[in-house]
């Protein structure tokens, strides 16, 4: 019998473990977990006169994840479209890194490390938007434009990193009374949910590497890490950096219900990532349980299959003669972000091109089948 969110969150709340590092896919609960955590560590308080108590607790955890972006948006009301900005609501996450601490520079150094020298964050006066635009010669600014989704993914880690690798720097100071300020005295968790997915493999190592160098940094610190990931790359790096931390697996069953299942080793070892992900799709087809998620696990299992055989292109192991149909309806069903698309349960046509491209996969590329044994 599986568990709830809460019930997870709770388990992770009461580890003593230093850090523990999740693995799941997408569409696992990883964000609401994330939530779940949040709302157990600063739970809302309804009186009041509770605005202190609600400012102390809001230092007892710093989190990232996908709603940490909304504090970000563009003003898309523009003329022409000339001089697009990036808005960022009053809070004071953002308030308290740029306007207290004037981490302005940290963080545009950072954001530039990970994308382009050239691509320049500028913050107006009162940090309430900034422009982004490309450096020519001699500094000359070539124009404001509006950067790509991932690139302003990029940015807001950036900010993000900044004030945690600020906090860190401040806890590393043993007695409470030395450090520069008392802001993160009591700070007790930093959960962080898939940063930067948007990376290329070697800004990805470097980002894994350089967090797994703030944790080790802060050894002695009660400070504890949450870190959740449907990145096998990004986890087995953080693993092999963090000298073996607590490992689990995230999973979602079919009936609404989640379990957390201790693991040890990386994904290679402890997940068998393209094993797993046939296993989860023969269970589905097996007890005719197919959901829309499992478009993105078959398309996931294409995926490592080919890049196992050697093929340029999942698609390439689709069915000669239906290629352009089957691809088109995978990355559709797998892809889909408008929410009037987003219907778990699919049609029995649907479910029929799963089975039919899962038995096609493992029929013809090679995967081992136990040979029923007669006694």
């Amino acid at each position: 019998m599986g568990r709830t969110l809460n019930e997870i969150a709770l388990q992770l709340k009461n580890s003593d473990k230093k850090v523990q590092l999740i693995y799941a896919f997408n569409g696992s609960g990883k964000t609401q977990l994330s939530k779940k955590f949040k709302q157990l560590v600063t739970p809302k308080i309804a009186e009041p006169d509770a605005e202190e108590q609600i400012k102390q607790s809001q230092t007892q955890i710093l989190y990232y994840n996908a709603f940490t972006e909304d504090l970000f948006y563009w003003d898309n009301d523009l003329d022409m479209d000339a001089e697009p900005k990036l808005k960022i609501q009053p809070n004071r996450f953002t308030d308290w890194i740029l306007k207290d601490q004037g981490q302005d520079i940290n963080i545009i150094t950072s954001f530039q490390n990970y994308t382009n020298q050239n691509l320049t964050p500028r913050f107006n006066e009162n940090f309430s938007e900034v422009t982004f635009s490309f450096e020519g010669g001699d500094n000359e600014n070539l124009g404001n434009l509006k950067i790509s989704k991932s690139e302003e993914s990029n940015f807001i880690w950036s900010i993000f990193y900044s004030l945690l690798e600020m906090a860190i720097n401040v806890l590393k100071v043993p007695e409470p009374n030395d450090r520069e300020t008392g802001h993160f005295n009591q700070l007790e968790y930093v959960f962080i949910d898939d940063p930067v997915t948007s990376l290329d493999e070697n800004h990805l190592i470097e980002l894994a590497v350089e967090l797994a160098r703030l944790v080790k940094d802060i050894n002695d610190n009660p400070l504890k890490f949450i870190i959740t990931t449907h990145n096998p790359l990004f986890f087995n790096v953080l693993f092999n950096e963090l000298n073996k931390p607590e490992c689990y697996l995230l999973e979602r069953s079919d009936d609404g219900s989640f379990d957390l299942l201790p693991e040890k080793g990386h994904t290679n070892i402890c997940f068998s990532y393209h094993l797993y992900l046939k296993q989860i799709l023969e269970k589905a087809v097996s007890e005719n349980r197919i959901e829309k998620y499992h478009f993105t696990l078959l398309r996931n299992l294409y995926e490592k299959t080919a890049i196992f055989l050697g093929y340029p292109k999942w698609s390439d192991l689709l069915p000669d003669d239906k290629q352009v149909y089957l691809k088109r309806i995978i990355n559709f069903t797998s892809h889909s972000t408008l929410s009037y698309e987003t219907v778990p349960k699919p049609n029995p046509e649907e479910k029929r091109i799963v089975k039919f491209l899962l038995d096609h996969l493992l029929n013809k590329y090679g995967y081992w089948k136990q040979e029923e044994q007669h006694g």
